[in-house]
């Protein structure tokens, strides 16, 4: 993931939209835009659960749908004297429920969600930018009231505290229980477990391998 300077210096996200490029990956944190540039072996795990979760989705008949690069708004940020800090993140994989976007106030104008209750799944795999993903997206999810928020971190590289000692491939799961998160942890050939597709049929190793076999 690198850095890209803005002339305007931090951003909002009215001047991220409308600087952000067509057809590339951008997220903005606290007012910064960064573009993101995935490794091959994050992008096949990226695609196989994009693909294996549409194919739950159809055959469970669920009013979901995993658009390719729509973006996720938490609430602005107070940062002492300066304006408000804003966020935007494209996370790799959203199932977003499609009765809830006629509530969205930037879907139409910008593919942007500002609402949790439109998000049924957000799944990170984790790239050296992990402290986001265990950190501020891991609040904000939280805080939005996102139903279930997955972290694939294949590498692994997450710190002790995320995924424990030793440090082992670990897809976490956290579930929106009473507005809070409650986490579960799968590796090897353990079974994934998910509120919001009880009958998928995957392991750990199945989406660090991207192989269903």
């Amino acid at each position: 993931m690198s850095s890209v300077f803005s002339p305007t210096g931090v951003m909002s996200f009215e001047e991220f939209v409308a600087w952000k490029p067509d057809h590339r990956a951008y997220e903005l944190y606290e007012g910064i835009p960064f573009e993101m540039q995935p490794v091959g072996q994050h992008e096949e795990i990226v695609g196989y659960l994009t693909v294996k979760i549409a194919v739950e989705i159809a055959r469970s008949d669920l009013p979901y749908f995993l658009p390719k690069q729509a973006l996720i708004k938490p609430p602005s940020r107070a940062s002492g004297m300066t304006p408000l800090i804003e966020s935007a993140y494209c996370a790799d994989v959203m199932a977003i429920k499609r009765a809830e976007l006629s509530s969205e106030p930037l879907w139409s104008s910008s593919s942007t969600l500002t609402r949790g209750d439109s998000l049924a799944l957000v799944v990170e795999v984790v790239s050296t930018n992990w402290r986001t993903d265990y950190g501020y997206k891991l609040t904000d999810y939280e805080a939005l009231g996102i139903l279930e928020y997955w972290i694939v971190d294949y590498v692994p590289l997450g710190g002790r505290r995320a995924i424990g000692d030793p440090r082992l491939p670990t897809v976490s799961i956290y579930r929106l229980l009473d507005n809070e998160f409650s986490l579960e942890q799968f590796r090897g050939d353990e079974l994934i477990v998910s509120g919001i597709f009880p009958d998928i049929n995957l392991t750990a190793d199945q989406i660090f391998t991207a192989n269903s076999k």
